[in-house]
């Protein structure tokens, strides 16, 4: 892949549309366009203005398409580039006959991600910045669309680079005394201890409530788990609020693992029901019962059903011990026909331990009212009940394992001073702290690093 390249890509989701958006940026996207597209009114195309005129072919002299044109200068585009974007009829045939032409005139296909990656070479954005467009593409919900347009106004950089110009200088009066201690003073390490422990503050105000913008983000996975015909498929239909799952009396009848996302207080909930929990001699069945094990095992949250109409079974207690181990809520299912074994439910349930407690919800799925209570239950579990994480700064884990390290390192400074330990292990913290910033903003972020980041982008943006 070559950065001098001129790259073209659709901008629009696949499939039948209105209008389409194709890009075009690099040093012949202008060439190209005015190649291609022939404007109804002659003149010059005027920056950032829409013009309506004719794709057409060069050679063939084939009209295309009647589209819009309009035209970005380098710098001040989105890329940094000359950029040009064609609008186009949304048909998939008009759409592909126009791309296939730009590339046929010299530009090659983008690479996902590339448009913002080079808007990230180019100084237009930081890497947190172009991070928080991949979020906003992706959000699923409006609370984690804002909060993902808040990270894309940029405060985060400016503030780790101002954090990190701080730390430089720092570092700069360290190493100008270690190497010239004749002609530079020793700096104040009272004053530089107190300077590191604010500069510490600071990275720990950044990453208050990064954990519950990153649960926003990324959403959590949640298992349905059960004996058979304790009522998870039907819970997986009252949550979802369609009839996504077979229900059936006839045990077995979920043979794999079926998943739907729903929200939750904005966060989305990736939600898979599974087969019953139960001993079996039938192959397939133990093999979607083998499935059910491994996403209990794997999942975020769990929610136990339990048919409580009746006294626990041999299944039920096969089910319980098989979540036990996971972050559970127990629901007391089919009390619209009794609730016999609810006292015994109540008694399995891990009630007041200080380590780890169950929370438990008794009534039925076809009770608007227990599945009100079940989804305010798997706020609580899930991410602590309230969450607010659509002002935070930090959003994802490899800013925060970065802030961290940051943190640490001026922690562990600190402790070097205040032990009058030499001044050159200081400055071999700061330089971690000032790395570890950097991999946040770009300034110090590797090309395998760069290349992971972008791939999560879809081609065109």
């Amino acid at each position: 892949m070559n950065d001098a390249d001129t790259i073209a890509a659709i901008a629009t989701p696949p499939g039948m549309g209105a209008v389409a958006v194709i890009r075009l940026s690099g040093e012949r996207a202008f060439a190209i366009a005015q190649t291609c597209f022939r404007p109804l009114r002659v003149g010059q195309a005027r920056v950032a203005v829409l013009r309506r005129g004719w794709i057409h072919d060069p050679e063939s002299r084939e009209q295309i398409d009647e589209a819009l044109a309009v035209h970005f200068v380098a710098p001040n585009s989105y890329t940094g580039e000359d950029l040009v974007e064609f609008h186009v009829h949304g048909g998939m045939g008009v759409v592909a006959s126009s791309l296939a032409l730009l590339l046929r005139l010299g530009a090659r296909l983008a690479q996902p991600g590339e448009f913002t990656k080079r808007a990230f070479v180019h100084g237009r954005m930081d890497l947190a910045q172009a991070e928080a467009v991949a979020d906003l593409i992706a959000a699923e919900s409006e609370r984690a669309s804002k909060a993902a347009a808040h990270r894309l106004a940029g405060d985060l950089g400016k503030q780790l680079r101002a954090l990190r110009g701080e730390l430089l200088d720092r570092l700069v009066e360290i190493e100008a005394h270690v190497d010239y201690p004749d002609e530079v003073p020793e700096p104040d390490t009272v004053q530089l201890a107190a300077s590191l422990q604010a500069q510490a503050e600071r990275i720990a105000e950044l990453l208050t409530g990064a954990g519950a913008a990153l649960v926003l983000r990324d959403g959590i996975d949640c298992v349905i788990a059960g004996p058979p015909n304790a009522g998870k498929s039907s819970l997986l239909n009252a949550l979802v609020r369609a009839e996504r799952a077979i229900v059936s009396d006839v045990p077995g009848t979920t043979r794999d693992v079926i998943e739907e996302r729903i929200a939750v207080d904005g966060v989305i909930l990736r939600l898979r029901d599974t087969a019953g929990l139960r001993a079996t001699a039938d192959a397939i069945e133990a093999e979607g019962v083998a499935r059910a094990r491994t996403a209990v095992r794997d999942a975020q949250l769990v929610i136990a059903v339990i048919d409580v109409s009746k006294d626990l079974s041999g299944d039920d207690r096969i089910a319980l011990e098989q979540t036990a181990a996971a972050q559970r809520i127990l629901l007391a299912n089919k009390m619209d026909l009794g609730a016999r074994g609810v006292e015994e439910l109540r008694a399995a349930a891990r009630l007041g331990s200080a380590t780890d407690e169950d929370v438990v919800i008794e009534g039925s799925v076809l009770w608007p009212q227990t599945i009100e209570a079940l989804r305010t239950a798997i706020a609580r579990r899930g991410w602590g009940g309230a969450l607010d994480g659509s002002r935070a700064l930090v959003a994802n884990s490899r800013q925060i394992e970065a802030l961290t390290r940051a943190r640490e390192a001026l922690e562990h400074a600190r402790a070097t001073i205040a032990a009058t330990m030499p001044l050159d292990l200081v400055s071999s913290d700061l330089r971690d702290a000032v790395a570890s910033l950097g991999e946040v903003t770009g300034d110090t972020v590797t090309e395998e690093v760069l290349t992971g980041i972008f791939s999560r982008f879809c081609v065109g943006k």
